[in-house]
């Protein structure tokens, strides 16, 4: 089969296109015949081996995609050996069938981005009606999610965070009440600003400066969900003084401690699918590479030049 393989850590130059032989199957593992393949942040880190999860070489990368199983039913599934490919393996318990007419960018938008994005309002935050929100990367994958689940969900203003003036736009279209430059040269005064002083809740995935901003702002008993470090700078460490000084709550999130409980994946799936088919969100796909060209999908997502889900094309339905 074709898959684009690294044998070496580093940057999308890594990533090469080469003939590998099909996986296969064991225990409760399932083939399946691949169409697309999401692209993640998360991808980037784990070609570098800056991940969460230590990597082995050599490596084939990504963690989700939309295909066939042996009988023919259309799935998005997270995969056990890499998802970049034209096979790939999954477990059932981690399949969801994509119902009829849902398009196979949207299904993938909705399963890393949208489950994230709902567990991080629904189970981290646990945004009661009428607080505000502030989502950071708000033209990203999760954070153009996150923007509309926010206001459904019944937060009472919407903060988006976004580097350019078309990205910020484009989450004021998706709902957000106001968007505020992440380039501001004083973020914390500029997020307070953005609601009247108070900030309850902040989703951060930038690190570095932006998460010490972020702090910085929250009211008494704000919380702020850290899922991801795109910067790759440290924050500044964090004193349980500080913390306890506002009754704040700093906390981390990664997708992956779910997959061993289904139910937490199947019933926020199935919302998000329900919601999509309804037109009551939108999923923003921006771009859609051939699987040959996935270090450009790379360079174009480090280079901040995207919005939304990008996904690589293995086979054309």
């Amino acid at each position: 089969m074709r898959a684009i393989q690294i044998t070496e850590f580093g940057g999308p130059e890594v990533l090469r296109l080469v003939e590998v032989p099909d996986p296969e199957p064991s225990g409760e593992l399932e083939l399946l015949t691949v169409s697309s393949a999401g692209v993640n942040y998360a991808d980037t880190h784990q070609i570098e081996d800056s991940y969460l999860a230590q990597q082995q070489l050599p490596m084939i990368p990504g963690g989700e995609v939309v295909g066939r199983r042996t009988d023919g039913r259309r799935v998005c599934a997270f995969v056990t050996s890499g998802g970049y490919a034209e096979k790939a393996l999954a477990h059932p318990a981690g399949m969801f069938e994509v119902p009829e007419g849902v398009a196979d960018a949207t299904a993938l938008a909705l399963l890393v981005q949208g489950l994230t994005a709902w567990h991080l309002l629904r189970t981290c935050a646990q945004v009661q009606p009428g607080e505000s929100v502030v989502v950071q990367a708000a033209a990203g994958g999760v954070g153009t999610l996150a923007v509309q689940l926010a206001k459904r969900f019944g937060a009472g203003r919407v903060i988006a965070v976004a580097s350019s003036e078309e990205k910020r736009a484009l989450a004021i279209e998706l709902g957000a009440d106001v968007a505020v430059d992440a380039g501001a040269a004083d973020l914390k005064a500029a997020l307070q600003e953005a609601n009247g002083g108070k900030v309850d809740v902040v989703l951060e995935m930038t690190g570095g400066p932006t998460f010490d901003a972020s702090l910085a702002a929250l009211a008494p008993l704000g919380r702020m969900i850290v899922f991801g470090q795109a910067s790759g700078e440290p924050p500044t460490p964090v004193e349980p003084a500080v913390l306890m000084a506002r009754s704040l709550t700093v906390m981390g999130f990664w997708l992956v401690h779910l997959l061993r409980k289904p139910h937490l994946l199947r019933e926020p799936m199935a919302e998000l699918f329900g919601m999509a088919g309804r037109g009551e969100l939108r999923t923003i796909v921006g771009g859609e590479y051939p699987l040959e060209q996935a270090a450009r999908a790379h360079e174009d997502l480090r280079g901040r030049r995207t919005v939304g889900k990008l996904v690589l094309v293995v086979h054309t339905q």
